[in-house]
């Protein structure tokens, strides 16, 4: 399984080619794919998102599975931001693939590397 960071499907609508190959990859092994409730939540707050954009954000989305925020991944959340001292949309995104079990996809691994009981994978 796989929980997507925000810059993961970022790059991917923007069609970087390393990082369509990768998640094209994971596709094609029919391999469960998560993104947290706060990447759908920080895909649609840039400023500079175009419309076209935002209907390509829209199509990924279908292709995956929301994890939602609850009171065990808030609670899970509070303790990876106070012992790691990550933001707390890092921190949810963190905590969301502890809960789920899946390797975090990411280009932040500076901060996520932070969290060791995260499995990550760089792109």
């Amino acid at each position: 399984m796989y929980i997507f960071d925000t810059n993961a499907v970022i790059y991917y609508v923007k069609e970087e080619s390393s990082v369509v190959s990768i998640i094209e990859d994971i596709y094609t092994k029919n391999i469960p794919v998560y993104v947290s409730v706060i990447t759908e939540a920080e895909l649609f707050g840039f400023p500079q998102l175009s419309d076209e954009e935002a209907e390509r954000i829209e199509k990924f989305l279908h292709t995956v599975s929301i994890i939602p925020m609850d009171s065990q991944i808030a609670r899970l959340t509070g303790t990876i931001r106070k012992k790691y001292q990550l933001r707390i949309a890092d921190s949810v995104i963190a905590a969301t693939a502890l809960f789920t079990s899946a390797r975090l996809l990411t280009r932040n691994v500076g901060d996520f590397k932070k969290v060791p009981e995260l499995h990550i994978q760089e792109i």
